[in-house]
C-alpha cells in the first residue's frame, strides 16, 4: 500500500474516533453539565481536539466558502451559551473586574453605520443578519423578556433604536426582494405561490418573517401617531408576503382596522391604502376578513354623532365604499347578510312594538348603516352585481320612517327621506317619498304658532328625537317646514322632464294648498305658495311638450321624453332646487361655524393631511417624514425612560398647576395662610349645575350680595376677623 492509502486509513480512523468522542461528551453534557463546564473552562484541548486531527487544506475550505444558507442565530446561541456558561464559573473579583468593562451585548451607532454600509455597498447576508438580530432587540426592546442574556444584543440608545428602525423599515424590503430575485415592487398572490417552492425561500423565508413578525410587535407598542404612520406606509411595500403567512396576515389585518377606526392626522388614511393594498393584491386570501372587519369597525365608531364626528363618520363610510369597488361579487354577498340583519331588527320592532325594540331601530348605530349602504348602493348602481340591493333597502328605509309616526322623530324622518331621494335618483326608480313628507304638514306641531318662544337653532343632520319643549320652539318648526320643502322639491325635480309629471304632481299640490289655508304661521304660508308656483310653471313646462306627442304611456319612447333639457337643467323645478341646494349649505355651513370646535382637526381628512406618497418615485419624501417621525426618545416597552414630548407637556404643565396651587396656599414663609373674610363676586364661585343653585345666584347677583354657606365658614378665624365676620353678618340680616 502506498502512502496515499496509509494516510487515508488514518484519516478515516481518526475520524471514526473523533466522532465516538463527540458522541461522548454529548452524553456527558445531558448527564453531568457541571464537569462538562469545567472541561470547557480548563480543558478545551479535549473538546475542540478534532480540529487538530483535520488538516490546514480544510480549514482554508472551510473559510473561503461559507454556506450562506446556514442560520447565523444558531452559531450565535451556542457562542453565547458558551460565555455565559464561563461566567458561572467565574471569581467574584474577575465578575467585578467584567461589570466594570462595557458589555459586549451594547449596540453602537459605529455597529449600525457598519451593518448599513455593508449592506448598502456589498449586500452582505451576515450584515442582513445582523441587522435583522438588532431589529428584533429594537422591536422587543423592554418586554418582560428582552433582558434574556442568551440574546446576542440587548443594550441600545434611544438614537440606536432610531437608526434601527428607519434603516431596516427603508430598506429592507429591497433588500428581501433582491435575495428572492423577485421584481423591486409589486407582485400578487400568485407569485408568492410560486415563491414557496423555490431554493430562495427555503434559505431566506425566516429572515421575511422575522422582518414582518417583528414589525408587527413594536406596531402594538407604539404610540406616536406618526411613527405609526410611516412605518405602516412602508410595511406596504412588503404587504404581498403576508400570503406565504396567514397567522400574521390575520393579526396585520386586526391592527390596520384599529388604526383605521381610532387613529387621528393621517393615520386612518395609511390604515385603509394599507388595507385595500393587501385586498388588491391578495384577492381572496383577505377579501372576507378584511370586508368584515372594516364593517365591524364602521359599526362601533358610529354610535354617536355630533356636528364634528359627522366628518369622520362620512369619511369611514367612504373607505368602506371604496374597499367594496375591489371586488363587487364578494362585497355583495356580505353587504346582503349585513342589509338582512337590518331589517330583522325592524322585524322585530314591528311585531314586537316594545320601547327596547324601537330602541334598536332608532338609534344612531342602526341609521348611520342605512346611510352607509344607501352611499353604496348609490355609488354602484349601474353595475349589475350590486343594483339588486336597492329594492330591500328602500323597503328597510321606508319601514324605518314610519315606524313611529311622531313629530319628534321629524329629523329622523327626514334623514329616512334624504336617503330615498338619493337612491331613487342613482337608480333611476320612482320612490313614493312625497307622502311621507307631506303627512308631516298634517300634524299639529307644524300647524299651530310656535309657544316655546324662538329657542336655539336645531341642526337636524346631527339629531334624530328631540324633547318636548324644543317641539314648540319657532327654530324647529321653521327648520322642519323648510327641511319638508326642499326634499319635496328635490323628489318632484328628479321627475320634472316626464311626460306625466302633471298627474305626479297633482295631489301634491292640492296638500300643499290646503297646507297654506290651513296654516297660522305666514312665514310658513311663504315658504309653500313659492315652491307651489314652481309646481304649477313646471307643469306648463311640460304640457306644452306633452301636447305634441304622438307615443302611448306605455311606449319606450316615453323615457326620452325632454331628454335634452333634463342634460341642461332647464326646468323651473331644477333650477328652484339649485337655490334651495345653495341656502342648505350656506346654513349647513353656519351651524358648524358656531358648532364646538374642540376636536375639529381629528376629523378633517384631505389636503390638510400629511402628505402620503402615492408611488415609489416619493422615497425620498417618506424618509425626510421617517427622519422626523424616528427623531424622538421614544422606545418601546413599559419601562423605557424616555417618554413622548406630549406626555412631557402634560406632566409640565401638571407641575404648574401644582405649584401655582402652593403659592396660592403657601406665604413667603412658608407657613398656610387664614385670609380675611371677604364676599367674593359670582366670578369667583364655582358654578352649580343644579337648577336650584343657578336660581338663587341669579337672584342674589341682583341683590349685589352673596351669604356664605355654613360649609364655607371659617373655622380658625383670627379675634379681629371673627369680629368682622359677625359685624358684616347682622348687617346682611338688618338690609335683608
Amino acid at each position: 500500500m502506498g502512502e496515499k492509502g496509509i494516510k487515508s486509513k488514518s484519516k478515516s480512523k481518526s475520524g471514526s474516533a473523533a466522532k465516538e468522542h463527540k458522541e461522548q461528551l454529548e452524553r456527558l453534557q445531558q448527564k453531568d453539565p457541571e464537569f462538562y463546564r469545567y472541561l470547557q473552562d480548563h480543558g478545551k484541548d479535549l473538546l475542540n481536539f478534532e480540529e487538530e486531527e483535520e488538516g490546514e487544506e480544510e480549514d482554508e475550505v472551510e473559510d473561503d466558502d461559507v454556506d450562506d444558507d446556514a442560520d447565523v442565530d444558531v452559531e450565535d446561541a451556542e457562542t453565547q451559551s458558551d460565555d455565559e456558561a464561563h461566567e458561572h464559573d467565574m471569581p467574584e473579583e474577575e465578575e467585578e473586574q467584567q461589570e466594570e468593562k462595557p458589555s459586549k451585548n451594547v449596540i453602537t451607532t459605529a455597529m449600525v453605520d457598519s451593518w448599513c454600509n455593508s449592506i448598502r455597498e456589498d449586500g452582505k447576508l451576515g450584515a442582513v443578519r445582523s441587522l435583522m438580530r438588532a431589529f428584533r432587540t429594537a422591536c422587543h426592546y423592554g418586554d418582560d423578556t428582552g433582558n434574556d442574556p442568551s440574546a446576542k444584543f440587548s443594550v441600545m440608545s434611544s438614537s440606536v433604536f432610531n437608526k434601527i428602525m428607519l434603516f431596516t423599515l427603508s430598506e429592507m424590503d429591497r433588500v428581501l426582494r433582491q435575495l428572492m430575485k423577485l421584481p423591486a415592487s409589486g407582485g400578487k398572490r400568485e407569485t408568492i405561490n410560486e415563491l414557496t417552492s423555490t431554493k430562495q425561500w427555503k434559505s431566506y423565508n425566516h429572515l421575511l418573517k422575522s422582518y414582518l413578525g417583528n414589525a408587527l410587535h413594536v406596531l402594538n407598542q407604539m404610540t406616536d401617531t406618526k411613527m405609526i404612520s410611516f412605518t405602516l406606509r412602508r410595511l406596504q411595500y412588503s404587504s404581498v408576503f403576508l400570503a406565504a403567512f396567514p397567522s400574521l396576515l390575520r393579526k396585520y389585518i386586526k391592527v390596520a382596522l384599529h388604526f383605521w377606526g381610532t387613529g387621528s392626522g393621517a393615520l386612518p388614511v395609511v390604515s385603509f391604502l394599507f388595507l385595500r393594498d393587501l385586498c388588491v393584491r391578495l384577492g381572496s386570501d383577505c377579501l372576507d376578513d378584511c370586508f368584515r372587519g372594516i364593517y365591524k369597525a364602521y359599526v362601533l365608531n358610529c354610535h354617536f354623532v355630533n356636528a364634528v364626528k359627522l366628518q369622520h363618520i362620512q369619511f369611514l363610510a367612504n373607505c368602506v365604499i371604496e374597499l367594496i369597488r375591489v371586488d363587487l361579487p364578494t362585497a355583495y354577498q356580505h353587504a346582503f347578510v349585513f342589509i338582512r340583519q337590518l331589517a330583522m331588527l325592524l322585524r322585530d320592532a314591528l311585531n314586537m312594538k316594545t320601547k327596547e325594540s324601537f330602541r334598536k331601530v332608532y338609534e344612531w348605530k342602526f341609521i348611520n348603516c342605512l346611510e352607509l349602504w344607501t352611499g353604496a348602493v348609490c355609488a354602484y348602481s349601474s353595475d349589475a352585481d350590486f343594483k339588486p340591493l336597492a329594492y330591500p333597502l328602500t323597503q328597510i328605509i321606508s319601514g324605518v320612517a314610519r315606524l313611529v309616526p311622531t313629530a319628534r322623530y321629524f329629523p329622523l324622518r327626514l334623514r329616512c327621506i334624504r336617503m330615498l331621494n338619493r337612491i331613487a335618483s342613482s337608480t333611476g326608480t320612482f320612490i313614493p317619498v312625497s307622502m311621507l313628507l307631506l303627512d308631516m304638514l298634517e300634524m299639529k306641531e307644524l300647524n299651530r304658532p310656535p309657544t316655546g318662544g324662538v329657542g336655539k337653532a336645531v341642526d337636524l343632520r346631527t339629531t334624530l328625537k328631540v324633547s318636548k319643549p324644543i317641539l314648540k320652539t319657532r327654530s324647529f318648526q321653521e327648520a322642519c317646514v323648510i327641511s319638508v320643502v326642499e326634499e319635496l322639491a328635490e323628489h318632484l325635480a328628479q321627475w320634472s322632464y316626464s311626460v306625466s309629471f302633471f298627474e305626479l304632481s297633482f295631489i301634491p299640490a292640492v296638500r300643499l294648498r290646503s297646507f297654506c289655508k290651513s296654516t297660522k304661521v305666514e312665514r310658513f304660508r311663504k315658504e309653500m305658495r313659492q315652491l307651489i308656483r314652481q309646481i304649477e310653471a313646471n307643469v306648463e313646462f311640460t304640457n306644452k311638450r306633452r301636447a305634441s306627442v304622438t307615443f302611448l304611456p306605455n311606449d319606450h319612447a316615453a323615457t326620452t321624453f325632454l331628454e335634452d333639457e333634463k342634460k341642461m337643467g332647464s326646468s323651473p323645478l331644477s333650477k328652484y332646487v339649485a337655490t334651495l341646494r345653495q341656502r342648505a349649505q350656506q346654513r349647513n355651513d353656519s351651524m358648524m361655524e358656531s358648532s364646538v370646535l374642540v376636536g375639529e382637526k381629528s376629523a378633517v381628512f384631505g389636503s390638510k393631511l400629511d402628505r402620503i406618497p402615492a408611488s415609489d418615485e416619493e422615497e425620498d419624501i417618506g424618509d425626510e417624514e421617517g427622519a422626523a417621525a424616528f427623531s424622538s426618545s421614544w422606545l418601546p416597552g413599559g419601562d423605557s425612560s424616555a417618554k413622548l414630548p406630549r406626555e412631557e407637556e402634560k406632566e409640565k404643565k401638571k407641575k404648574k398647576k401644582r405649584k401655582m396651587g402652593q403659592e396660592e396656599v403657601v406665604g413667603e414663609d412658608g407657613e398656610d395662610i387664614v385670609e380675611d373674610l371677604v364676599l367674593s363676586s359670582d366670578e369667583d364661585e364655582p358654578l352649580s349645575d343644579s337648577p336650584s343653585t343657578e336660581e338663587d345666584d341669579s337672584e342674589e347677583e341682583q341683590l349685589g350680595t352673596r351669604q356664605p354657606s355654613k360649609k364655607q365658614k371659617p373655622k380658625n378665624l383670627s379675634k379681629k376677623n371673627a369680629r368682622r365676620f359677625h359685624a358684616n353678618k347682622s348687617k346682611r340680616k338688618r338690609t335683608g
